[in-house]
């Protein structure tokens, strides 16, 4: 039995008219931000590109080291990957010479899980092996739930979650804002902010380094200001320190139906690696239109009818075909 372009074009149009009765489906609203959710506030201004952070997070997480070049001597990872969950990039223009100016200058900008307030890796995930803690917010992964299909690593806008391709036992791998740390391990909580020397990353409640990072923005350039270091709010690290040429955006406060994880810098975002998305989370328009295509199974009826209608309709014409043989025998 063959299908042809015209009955497939009938067979879509069935279940289309099925699927039609089922109603117009309205996305969901985004996930909100739980109240005492913990993340990051990455300044880029304040960043040296020492990559302690890189080696502290490797440490922390029993992550190997990764080489770029040829002589093996030291890790060198230039991106996220199944063996680097935290890596520092730079950008450079021209000669490099002005920190944080786009021409002739340079600036970095730190790539790690930004644990979206509704991430798509949960939603995509059909195993339940990436979760969203409801207390604290930090998107996990367990290990031992994952399939391995890699439905995370195509739904993630920022191009976080990896996989290990180069071991028997692959897993995926991602920041989970070291949420394995007890009291008592040498990093108390997230390593990187804990290891950073200038305060560029600080850990803390979400919403206190939203308002830390508004309160950056206010500031004129080239005033002196305090900036923490280590944990918002924790042991007194402060320092005084020179105030940047901010561009006026806090990314993550609403890209992407918003994150736990900002960023400020005094480069255009786009420029440094940070990909412009919309405010709304896909995770909602995906989600919704799965519930109203599986609702009441909708969608496997509409396409059970369009099979039907297109096996019914060849039945009837191989039946016709047979009795215009059987006439011409007997002629």
């Amino acid at each position: 039995m063959s299908i042809d372009r015209r009955d497939f074009l009938k067979a879509a149009l069935a279940g289309g008219t099925l699927l039609a009765a089922g109603g117009e489906a309205q996305a969901r609203e985004d996930l909100k931000q739980p109240d005492e959710a913990m993340g990051l506030l990455y300044d880029s201004t304040l960043c040296i590109g020492c990559k302690a952070c890189v080696a502290a997070c490797k440490e922390s997480n029993g992550l190997p080291p990764e080489y770029s070049t040829t002589e093996q001597y030291w890790d060198t990872p230039l991106d996220l990957s199944g063996k680097t969950k935290n890596v520092i990039k730079m950008y450079k223009s021209g000669s490099g010479e002005n920190k944080d100016k786009e021409e002739n200058g340079y600036a970095f900008m730190k790539m790690s899980c930004n644990h979206c307030n509704d991430p798509s890796c949960v939603s995509a995930c059909p195993v339940s092996a990436m979760t969203k803690d409801p207390k604290t917010g930090v998107v996990g992964y367990d290990e031992k739930a994952c399939i391995g299909c890699r439905y995370c690593v195509a739904a993630c806008p920022f191009g976080v979650p990896r996989f290990q391709y180069d071991t028997p036992f692959p897993k995926i791998v991602k920041c989970e804002l070291c949420r394995h740390l007890k009291p008592g391990d040498k990093f108390e909580y997230s390593a990187c902010a804990q290891s950073c020397p200038t305060g560029a990353t600080i850990f803390g409640r979400s919403k206190d380094l939203l308002a830390e990072a508004k309160r950056r923005l206010a500031l004129k350039p080239g005033t002196t200001t305090v900036y923490p270091r280590g944990k918002l709010g924790g042991v007194n690290q402060d320092y005084e320190g020179t105030v940047g040429n901010y561009q006026q955006h806090v990314y993550g406060e609403k890209e992407y139906g918003g994150t736990q994880v900002y960023k400020i810098a005094a480069l255009p975002l786009e420029k440094l690696g940070l990909v412009k998305l919309p405010e709304h989370s896909s995770a909602a328009t995906s989600e919704t239109m799965q519930h109203t295509l599986y609702g009441g199974l909708i969608m496997p009826l509409a396409v059970l009818g369009g099979l039907v209608y297109v096996a019914k309709r060849n039945v009837k014409e191989e039946a016709g075909g047979d009795e215009n043989v059987e006439n011409q025998d007997v002629i």
